[in-house]
């Protein structure tokens, strides 16, 4: 991933880190299709891939949904610091890779994942200013069973599971930056979208702010000395 590379002189030509955008929602919410929406309609966004030891859906592809990794393997990776968080949901193990999410950020470029509480905690903690978090939630409790029953690959017991535990997962959307209602998918993406511009203007992530003004106050200052040695010139 490399930061876009703009005129010198230009807006756009102000530096600034990236930041890690991401979405949790009890499962069935949305945010894996809202985060598939945003990176398709916005190419300087790119997803973070986890890895995880649950086999993969008949809908998954490695590599693409996620990294599917042995116990072994997933051991190896958390013990050798090599994830930036790590967590267990469902008997599974799930995690994000430290090397590209570090890189992307300081190359200017913005990430985006779907993770559950458990890791957007681990990552706040280890990330701070270089994250931006977001829940949805669902409209109402017979569209998030819709919702997991419209997959069809998981089984009533499996779904029965997932509702018992959304309450506990809704309980920590005060932790977050952010919190959106997924009752319209297209205008939930919308209001994500928003965010992500906002952020993209933050003072504090733009770091090369202070350089752009301070080129402009030169060039003011010049172009004014100027006017004042013409104006006198004018009068002698």
């Amino acid at each position: 991933m490399t930061a876009p590379v703009a005129a010198e002189g230009s807006s756009s030509a102000i530096r600034r880190r990236g930041f890690l955008l991401v979405l949790s929602s009890p499962s069935g919410a949305g945010k894996t299709t809202i985060t598939r929406m945003l990176i398709a309609g916005d190419a300087s966004l790119s997803l973070s891939v986890s890895v995880t030891t649950r086999r993969p859906r008949a809908s998954e592809i490695d590599g693409r949904d996620y990294y599917f990794v042995d116990q072994r393997k997933f051991d190896t990776m958390a013990a050798g610091g090599q994830l930036l968080e790590y967590a267990t949901v469902f008997g599974h193990c799930y995690g994000t890779p430290r090397e590209p999410i570090e890189a992307a950020l300081a190359a200017g470029c913005d990430i985006v994942t779907d993770i559950d509480w458990q890791g957007t905690q681990q990552l706040s903690e280890k990330l701070r200013d270089d994250i931006v978090t977001v829940f949805v939630l669902p409209p109402n409790t017979a569209a998030l069973e819709a919702r997991l029953r419209a997959r069809a690959e998981d089984s009533d017991e499996a779904i029965a599971e997932r509702m018992a535990k959304s309450a506990a997962e809704m309980s920590h959307w005060p932790e977050y930056d952010y919190v959106v209602v997924n009752d319209d998918l297209e205008e939930c993406v919308v209001v994500v979208q928003s965010i992500l511009t906002a952020e993209r203007l933050r003072r504090t992530r733009r770091i090369g702010l202070a350089d752009f003004v301070n080129r402009i106050r030169e060039g003011i200052a010049e172009q004014s000395s100027d006017l004042r040695k013409r104006a006198r010139g004018a009068r002698n």
